[in-house]
């Protein structure tokens, strides 16, 4: 079984909590804050093979920043595209993202990231 790697902000509260889903159950895991820790193409690549659905839920597209920088949703509109932005703009990336065993969530709301442990619920 792989690691669980944490894809997080310090100081976002849903990759605070998602940590702590984490910590509650005795996961061990590895926390990457992706800001001082950018992933660079072929990872970014890695990680959206790992999830399910469109690869732009990988975007922050309603952060404030997204539109500010003159993007919109034709600049997310295909894999490549997510790739190029998130390159350039890792602070738009969608957080947190759990990777495990092959698998990736974004899990917002944190709960998600129990998707990845089959069969698993929230703690008690």
């Amino acid at each position: 079984m792989d690691p669980v790697t944490v894809y997080i902000h310090p100081t976002c509260s849903k990759s605070r909590a998602a940590l702590s889903l984490l910590d509650s159950r005795g996961t061990a895991y590895l926390a990457v804050d992706y800001l001082q820790t950018p992933p660079d193409a072929a990872s970014l690549d890695r990680i959206l093979d790992m999830l399910e659905g469109d690869p732009a839920q990988l975007v922050r597209t309603d952060d404030p920043r997204f539109a500010g920088l003159g993007l919109g949703p034709g600049d997310v509109a295909d894999r490549q595209a997510v790739i190029t932005v998130l390159v350039a703009h890792p602070d738009l990336m969608q957080r947190p993202v759990v990777v495990r065993d092959g698998r990736a969530v974004v899990a917002r709301p944190p709960e998600l990231l129990f998707d990845l442990f089959d069969g698993a619920t929230v703690p008690d």
